[in-house]
């Protein structure tokens, strides 16, 4: 399942006194509470969305990919999390990159992010009609895609956002499935011939190059999409510039790990690099686990979690063109205005169904590219908005300040940036066409960047 999008509209910052706003929520969560909720929207099974395709991708070095991930992640969400302590409010790169450079730059990377909330409803799609068709072979793909994507359009018409709680639970069982999972595996392990603990690093096969490592993790920042999302609680949380960073970091830390252990037990109980369907793999590696019991125990949680997440995905993204046509930044008799009996943005969430129909033609590959190659535009500008805000714009110096503001943003900026080269063409292709669409429309809006750039209001865009 992939992971839940941000909230857009519980977050905001407290008064120039660093007290809440009179009205604002209770100051309530720690450091743990911050991170539990972060590891909620990441989502642990979000592992399995992308297993076979990063598994022959990197000729089974799937654990070798989550670590260079992580180490790039450690780097940014500690960008993030400096930033944070700035701004603590709602919008996340796109708040940090329009402070820091400006409302052009923060469009454009809003604009980019815009691609990761149109493409997250459809790549839970896909796995539905992927996961479904592989338990009912009789039943093509397409028509479980096609009902998924109705029954949730219809939820969200509805107003039916609080299905989305769920969620939790869900993720609650996907916890108790990963212990399971352990458990069974190291039964599994214990009970055959010797183990190869290292072959999960190894690899399978000759030529084994480092290329197929990196382009592997460009994909896996997918499934790091969420942890920002910690950001958000900063009216609910204790002293925010201090714990919100910290739970920032501890998130993306705990979930690295977690889908690193999980990596790990995977390859060491089927040590293979191709599979006889790369979108459905998950089912050879939770059959060889636990039988056919087990695996359907999987598709079912799953199934679950999915929907869930896109219900919640194409709620917050229907939200966000909302706010778009609300604040001017699309038209405004189109996407600006709310259902008069229903209260919901019916034609944003009807512009998003209709995005996600092109899960019936596009492939998962493809899908997770171009969701990641969206999160590293956000991942780059957040690492350069610490320098820009930090090192020449408060112009910090000094030992101490040149490590924090300079070196350390810039290592991510660069670990960053090599795995957006990582990327496959395809996706750097239609990436770079979605930014230059953004780029000439806003040429448009702003009639030829002679009027200032309209700014998006996302704090009242919350589902």
């Amino acid at each position: 399942m992939i992971p839940l999008s941000p909230r857009q509209n519980v977050a905001r910052p407290p008064t120039a006194s660093g007290h809440a706003p009179e009205k604002g929520l209770k100051r309530v969560l720690g450091v743990p509470s911050l991170v539990l909720l972060g590891l909620v929207y990441m989502v642990p099974l979000t592992i399995f969305s992308t297993y076979g395709i990063v598994v022959e991708l990197t000729n089974g070095r799937l654990t070798d990919a989550y670590a260079v991930t992580l180490v790039v992640m450690l780097f940014t969400a500690r960008s993030y999390g400096r930033m944070a302590r700035v701004f603590p409010a709602a919008g996340s790169a796109y708040t940090y990159g329009a402070r820091s450079f400006g409302a052009g730059l923060g469009f454009l990377t809003g604009w980019s992010l815009m691609l990761d909330y149109l493409l997250l409803p459809m790549i839970n799609y896909l796995l539905i009609g992927i996961y479904l068709n592989a338990a009912f072979p009789a039943i093509p793909a397409w028509v479980f895609i096609v009902a998924s994507i109705a029954v949730v359009t219809l939820l969200n018409i509805l107003g039916i956002t609080t299905v989305a709680r769920a969620n939790i639970a869900v993720v609650g069982l996907q916890g108790i499935f990963i212990v399971l999972f352990v458990a069974f595996a190291a039964t599994s392990l214990s009970g055959g011939p010797s183990v190869d603990f290292l072959a999960p690093f190894a690899g399978v096969g000759k030529d084994l190059g480092i290329s197929p490592i990196f382009a592997g993790s460009a994909i896996l920042c997918l499934s790091y999409l969420g942890f920002d999302a910690v950001s958000t609680f900063a009216e609910e949380a204790k002293d925010p510039r201090r714990t919100i960073p910290r739970a920032i970091m501890l998130t993306t830390l705990v979930a690295g790990l977690l889908f690193l252990g999980l990596a790990y037990v995977s390859q060491l109980v089927l040590p293979v690099a191709t599979f006889e369907n790369v979108d459905s793999a998950a089912l050879e590696v939770v059959g060889r686990v636990g039988g056919d019991l087990f695996v359907a125990l999987f598709i079912a949680g799953y199934i679950a979690g999915s929907l869930g997440s896109a219900l919640t995905s194409q709620a917050s993204v229907s939200r966000i063109i909302f706010s778009m046509g609300r604040d001017g930044v699309l038209p405004t008799r189109v996407f600006g205005r709310l259902h008069a009996r229903l209260g919901t943005p019916v034609i944003p969430i009807l512009l998003t169904s209709a995005v996600s129909l092109l899960a019936l033609v596009l492939d998962l590959a493809t899908v997770s590219s171009l969701i990641s190659f969206g999160a590293l535009v956000a991942f780059s500008v957040v690492n350069l908005s610490v320098i820009k805000h930090f090192f020449i714009d408060r112009k910090e110096r000094g030992a101490a300040a040149t490590l924090n503001s300079l070196i350390l943003p810039g290592v991510g900026f660069a670990l960053t940036l090599w795995l957006w080269t990582s990327l496959t063409g395809q996706a750097l292709i239609l990436g770079v066409s979605w930014a230059a669409v953004g780029l000439a429309y806003l040429a448009v809006l702003t009639r030829g960047f002679r009027r200032p750039t309209p700014q998006l209001d996302l704090e009242g865009a919350g589902a």
